[in-house]
């Protein structure tokens, strides 16, 4: 199933991996901003001989045409940076920007999918049909993943794979398992409209803060008794904004918070109940109410042929123990864009390593990976689309 040349190639190219990240872990670029990534992905592109366009305003959709005419697989990598100041500045490869940091991991990305990349041209000839290649700005916002495939990342495309390196798992170990991997994400925004008045005369008053206070300490109910323990949610508030002054009772309240689930009836079940609370919420208290609901990132769900096809390409590639079975996150990706055009799957490559201080979470400044990673995760990325390929042929 494995094709032995890739692997020699990116046992090969294993220090050029490890250079392509450090370069791009300290050039860190916001998203939409991924000017100087999009450029060093098109020249290195162009030294390859892969053909390719740019995205609009950023990012690049490559193609690897095989010899014979075949299915298309994409492989897609993400490289947006975090507006995160680093603190691990000890590192040689250290952000050269003040507040920018690739504190998730996609300088990672990027570098594997270059290196799976340059693989695969190597053995072109023998590629029973094409591969895709996504180079995805603004995943951190959620947005680039759709972008991409309104300008076309997708068309022709029979199936996607993406990977996420990840440093709650241990390096060396690969999980993809079929269904839920990453959670739809969405966005609320509810602001209440009180009566404000002088803090020592309430009677006159409708008080704003009593009146959000209400509704943050009820709105949990939604989850602990109304939806099915067996279907997982989230709801968080991570933000309340509520009066002016100490002595002034509060006119207006603003909430915002995030909603995480798997399951679309229970997405569509709190959204209408987070309005049916606020409306009620605020005719107890004689209060109004506008509620908006956001929707954003669909659930990552792992298509089963793929996510198995994943399983037996690593097994073959790096041996049975490899395989780990993270449970699924509450965390979003916009991988879930890609899903909904084509069946795949979204592998985490471990990256945790205790003795190279690499298990910080992913966002915080400290975060880095074990580079000892992104072989594996180079290798995944080809391996994949040589077996997608070839078992129709």
């Amino acid at each position: 199933m494995i094709n032995q040349q890739i692997k020699d190639l990116i046992t090969q190219y294993s220090d050029e991996l490890t250079a392509l990240r450090r370069k791009l872990h300290s050039e860190p670029e916001l998203p939409w901003e991924e000017v100087q990534t999009t450029q060093f992905i098109c020249d290195y592109l162009d030294a390859l001989g892969i053909t390719y366009r740019r995205a609009e305003p950023t990012g690049v959709i490559a193609t690897i045409e095989g010899q014979t005419d075949g299915k298309t697989v994409a492989l897609r990598g993400d490289m947006d940076a975090l507006p995160v100041e680093q603190l691990n500045t000890h590192v040689p490869y250290a952000s050269k920007v003040s507040g920018k940091m690739h504190a998730c991991g996609h300088d990672a990305h990027t570098s594997m999918l270059l290196i799976a990349a340059k693989a695969l041209s190597e053995v072109k000839d023998e590629l029973q049909g094409n591969v895709r290649l996504v180079f995805q700005p603004a995943e951190e916002i959620a947005e680039g993943a759709k972008a991409m495939v309104e300008q076309g990342a997708m068309d022709g495309v029979d199936n996607v794979f993406g990977i996420h390196i990840w440093s709650q798992m241990p390096t060396h170990k690969i999980s993809c398992t079929p269904g839920p991997s990453f959670a739809a994400a969405d966005i609320f925004r509810v602001n209440f409209v009180g009566k404000g008045g002088h803090g020592a005369i309430p009677e006159d008053c409708i008080d704003a803060a009593l009146v959000a206070s209400s509704f943050v300490m009820n709105i949990q109910t939604v989850v602990s008794r109304t939806i099915d323990p067996q279907h997982a949610a989230v709801l968080t508030i991570g933000r309340m904004d509520v009066g002016t002054r100490f002595n002034v009772i509060a006119e207006n309240a603003l909430i915002e918070g995030t909603v995480r689930t798997f399951n679309q009836e229970t997405r569509n079940h709190i959204e209408k109940s987070i309005s049916h609370y606020a409306q009620s919420v605020a005719e107890t208290y004689g209060a109004t109410v506008e509620v908006e609901y956001i929707r954003g990132t669909q659930p990552v769900i792992n298509d089963e042929e793929s996510a198995v096809l994943v399983q037996q390409v690593a097994k073959e590639a790096f041996g049975s123990e490899i395989i780990f079975a993270e449970k699924p996150t509450m965390g979003a990706e916009d991988f879930s864009f890609y899903l909904d055009e084509a069946p795949g799957s979204f592998a985490l490559v471990g990256s945790g390593n205790p003795g190279k201080d690499t298990e910080w979470s992913h966002h915080h400044g400290n975060f880095d990976i074990d580079e000892d990673a992104l072989a594996t995760g180079a290798e995944l990325y080809a391996q994949y689309a040589w077996a997608y390929l070839k078992q129709f042929n």
